[in-house]
């Protein structure tokens, strides 16, 4: 056993693990958060998905010993109680249906959008095909995505206006 120190969601915790432990077993076994979920195990799904470096990272294949960044999970997303625009989009175009993808959904959105503000929609299903929704619900995912993207269009246009009259 090894201790680690992880910053996530904003705090810092230390935890007494062998270095090989999924990521995935620490944040949900020692930090009891429940957004990351336990899908294939292989890093195939996506269930998992955390961001790390800006990074959509599968929490399941990787060691808890090998990360030295801030990670973001599901539960770090919203900010004094407020939802993140991703989950409130999801909400507004009912997306999830057995909901159990949607961590891996969100946060590999979150991650997609934080480097494209405004992507196309060839840049959203090549962000969105390595996680897998077993109810199908990809095209309620793209519009829940483009929802946010546009938003911030008419938020930016907005800003922007005000910068001219300024």
């Amino acid at each position: 056993m090894s201790k680690f120190t992880l910053k996530v969601n904003g705090g810092t915790h230390t935890v007494d693990v062998e270095s090989a432990t999924p990521l995935l077993y620490v944040l949900r076994n020692d930090l009891g958060l429940q957004g990351p979920r336990f899908g294939c195990g292989l890093g195939q799904c996506g269930a998992c998905t955390v961001i790390i470096n800006g990074v959509a990272t599968r929490s399941c294949v990787t060691p808890v010993s090998t990360v030295k960044s801030e990670i973001t999970t599901l539960e770090g997303i919203s900010k004094n109680g407020a939802l993140h625009p991703l989950q409130q989009a999801w909400i507004d175009e009912q997306v999830p249906a057995c909901g159990f993808c949607q961590n891996g959904q969100i946060m590999t959105a979150k991650a997609l959008l934080d480097k494209t503000p405004h992507p196309n929609d060839t840049q959203i299903r090549e962000a969105m095909a390595r996680t897998l929704c077993r109810c199908m619900t990809y095209y309620r995912v793209q519009t829940a995505i483009k929802r946010v993207a546009g938003k911030r269009s008419v938020a930016e246009a907005a800003a922007a206006s005000q910068e001219v009259v300024a």
